[in-house]
């Protein structure tokens, strides 16, 4: 690795997790804003089942090409994926906004998920590269708090622009917030130095024919997905809009087609660019773990979780995801260069992926269930049981402060340990309320603000000892396989609780011999508590795991922090 040289390193820290907290916020803006998108891609309300891809898109996006991410993060200056995925989200914004059709929305969405998906394992190395080991605690507390804080305001933005416009401006402000601290990234940390991989300068003339493909594809398509009435309506500029045969989507038009082929001719132009970079990437191991966790998240993320545990193809899906990843397994023995390097998951790393994997079951277990059980007892407004929700998220980034500034005086597992502890504590309460619980405030108030402020308190511990033990050259993989781990925890944790709790729905109510309104609800609480007993439990086998998370201190390196990540170049 050659020596950083960024001349504002916090500066730079501190705009990379601006950029976490809007991608995060990303995750959950479209809950109040599917129907009006459903509407402008022409679904009904009754459609709700066709919308899941808008949402399932951004998932797959998000976590399938985290680990290829990850790997090009050790292989080119921090800053040039940082740009990159910001540049990638914007470009997923903007098609988001301007989509008229389902499967342009879903692209858009899918563009946004690996472009914010790609930010957090980067910042996270960011982290390692800027601090030594025993001082990195505080900053990966805020990048851990910075990613919660995303979950609190992304509804309320969503909510805030829904109320003075419509749902396509919440992704316009995404586009130019997205530039904006792309430019911000540029500014404070440059865009990276050329690692001695990269071969010979690439001639003027070559980047001006790029530029102008780019430029070319960019205008054509744009007007193709946006197609403004004063053009298409127009008699001398509206006939290249007009679809061919039957299609009615707006990339078959004879501007789509142009604009297919710019971008087409781009991508064979900047293969120059990057082909040096990717070769030395194990293409054939990425394509098999991205086709595994695709699969693995379009098999849960489809389904609703208070009716099903599969999607629509899950069945299917989940075949292929076996296949997939045996085949990544083979791979990583017998390829000379892995995807992930041999001697990446090792030591406390292990503990740490299985911590941060019960720590996505747990947390998406209250996110899902708290709103789900107000909705049962208390109120028919999604809105106000987001408030009631809201007292857990608002802990979460509490706590991932608090568990960083811990790791300056404990070690990782005297920190993550009892916060874990506390939560499963919690959830196990939790797991007994009932109809009237929630109309009371010190109680719930209470239990969800301990169980917010214990998962939040292990984020930081947990990525603290998997960047310590990784190899200095692996610090991308092993922070995106712990996204990874968390994401999954997620997806498959809420799968399988909500698999328990329906079997007991279904078992209560078919008990019933005249079922009425209240005993079905009080089977739909039944449902919820062992949603919740489960997490209880997950909880508390992640605090036992979190014992081999390192009882020690970090030692502090001998070298001095590093000063910024301007040149990064990774030897293999």
């Amino acid at each position: 690795m050659q020596s950083p040289t960024s001349a504002r390193p916090r500066a730079l820290l501190a705009t990379a997790s601006v950029a976490v907290a809007l991608a995060a916020a990303d995750t959950y803006v479209v809950v109040l804003a599917l129907q009006d998108m459903m509407s402008g891609v022409g679904l009904g309300v009754d459609a709700l089942q066709k919308a899941t891809p808008i949402i399932s898109g951004f998932l797959l996006g998000y976590i399938a090409v985290l680990p290829l991410i990850g790997r090009l993060a050790d292989l080119v200056a921090r800053q040039r994926i940082l740009i990159g995925c910001l540049l990638l989200f914007v470009v997923g914004s903007a098609v988001t906004a301007i989509s008229v059709d389902l499967s342009v929305m879903v692209a858009g969405r899918f563009l946004q998920g690996v472009g914010g998906g790609g930010l957090v394992p980067a910042t996270l190395a960011l982290v390692a590269d800027l601090w030594p080991p025993g001082k990195r605690g505080t900053p990966l507390g805020v990048v851990g708090a910075v990613q919660e804080i995303g979950s609190v305001i992304g509804p309320l933005l969503g909510a805030l622009v829904l109320a003075i416009g419509d749902w396509r401006m919440i992704f316009w402000l995404n586009t130019f917030a997205g530039l904006a601290l792309a430019a911000a990234i540029l500014v404070v940390g440059g865009h990276g130095a050329p690692s001695a991989d990269d071969g010979p300068r690439v001639p003027w003339w070559w980047s001006l024919l790029t530029a102008v493909a780019a430029l070319a594809a960019f205008v054509l398509l744009g007007l193709a997905l946006w197609a403004p009435d004063s053009l298409t309506t127009s008699i001398r500029w509206g006939g290249p809009f007009v679809p061919y045969g039957d299609s009615s989507a707006r990339l078959m038009t004879q501007i789509g087609v142009w604009g297919l082929i710019a971008l087409a001719v781009l991508i064979a132009l900047s293969v120059r660019y990057w082909w040096r970079t990717v070769r030395r990437i194990d293409v054939l191991g990425a394509l098999l773990i991205a086709l595994a966790l695709g699969a693995l998240v379009l098999t849960f993320a489809a389904s609703n979780p208070e009716k099903q545990v599969v999607g629509p193809m899950g069945y299917w899906l989940l075949p292929v995801a076996v296949i997939a990843a045996a085949l990544y397994a083979w791979r990583q023995r017998t390829a000379a260069s892995p995807l992930i390097a041999r001697g990446v998951v090792v030591g406390r790393v292990r503990p740490a992926l299985l911590v941060s994997l019960c720590v996505g079951t747990a947390i998406v277990a209250i996110v899902v269930d708290i709103p789900v059980l107000a909705r049962l007892t208390v109120t028919s407004s999604q809105t106000e049981a987001a408030l009631i929700l809201l007292r857990f998220l608002v802990a979460v980034p509490v706590g991932a402060l608090l568990g960083g500034w811990l790791l300056r005086r404990l070690g990782p597992a005297y920190v993550a340990a009892p916060g874990l502890l506390i939560s499963a504590l919690a959830l196990f309460q939790m797991s007994t309320w009932g109809a009237n619980t929630l109309d009371s405030w010190p109680l719930p108030s209470t239990m969800l603000a301990l169980a917010g402020l214990g998962v939040g308190v292990a984020i930081a511990p947990v990525n603290d000892a998997a960047l310590y033990d990784a190899p200095r050259s692996a610090h991308g993989v092993a922070s995106s396989l712990v996204v990874v781990a968390r994401m999954i925890g997620m997806v498959v944790g809420l799968a399988l609780l909500t698999a328990i709790g329906l079997h007991r729905f279904y078992a209560r109510v078919q008990s019933l011999s005249n079922p009425s309104e209240e005993t079905v609800t009080a089977a739909g609480i039944v449902q919820v508590q062992t949603v919740f007993l489960g997490a209880a439990i997950v909880a508390l086998v992640a605090a036992a795991v979190a014992l081999l998370l390192g009882r020690q201190v970090s030692e502090v390196a001998d070298e001095p922090a590093a000063r910024g990540i301007g040149d990064v170049a990774l030897d293999d």
